[in-house]
């Protein structure tokens, strides 16, 4: 996957995390396609909770098939982002949430069950990579021990460029400047997106 600027971010050309109906999203991805090529967009990536089902109605050069898994990894509950898979690949599939449930109920959700290692790697093999969602909001009581554990498993990149709104605005652990040093640390991609959740891509 291409490693875009920061700028690329910050002027609203890409935004690789985008949620729909799907998943907890309003939109639906006929929407966001359409609003992304008329606000002269380079790439976006719908990102629904454990499910690509997004990806097998609409397929378009803008769009990067992904999506964002609930996984724990040790104490921490996080989001690990998956860019550029394979939806068809065989390996990716037992990851997938089983019900509507589990791709829009927080409490739900937090059961996730999947093996962050294996997920990892089923990525890999999937043709994919692995990223870190929101990483200021991990609650991880040292944020770079945390990510270094992640690459030992085979992490890829780090979500850097978030504007932390919502609730995420709120509950945050530790500091953007903070993640931004980690991943350079450890060589990881930088990615970014808004989180999008409503129906107007931002």
């Amino acid at each position: 996957m291409e490693n875009y600027t920061e700028e690329d971010y910050l002027n609203k050309k890409v935004n690789l995390h985008i949620h729909t109906k799907f998943s907890d999203g309003e939109a639906t991805p006929a929407d966001i396609v359409k609003q992304a090529k008329e606000k002269g967009y380079k790439k976006i990536a719908i990102c629904d909770h454990n499910t690509i089902e997004a990806h097998k109605i609409i397929k378009d050069d803008i769009l990067i098939p992904a999506v964002e898994f609930d996984v724990w990894c040790g104490y921490v509950f996080m989001h690990l982002l998956a860019y550029n898979i394979d939806i068809y690949n065989k390996e990716l599939t037992p990851f997938f949430a089983k019900s509507k449930k589990e791709t829009e109920l927080d409490i739900v959700r937090i059961f996730a069950k999947r093996d962050i290692k294996k997920l990892i790697k089923a990525i890999h093999n999937a043709g994919g990579i692995a990223v870190l969602a929101h990483p200021a909001c991990c609650w991880a009581i040292s944020l770079e021990r945390f990510v270094k554990k992640l690459v030992s498993y085979g992490l890829d990149g780090i979500e850097v460029y978030y504007p932390y709104e919502r609730h995420r605005g709120i509950i945050k652990f530790h500091r953007a400047e903070t993640v931004k040093k980690i991943a350079n640390k450890f060589n990881l991609i930088k990615t970014g997106g808004t989180d999008l959740h409503k129906a107007e891509l931002n």
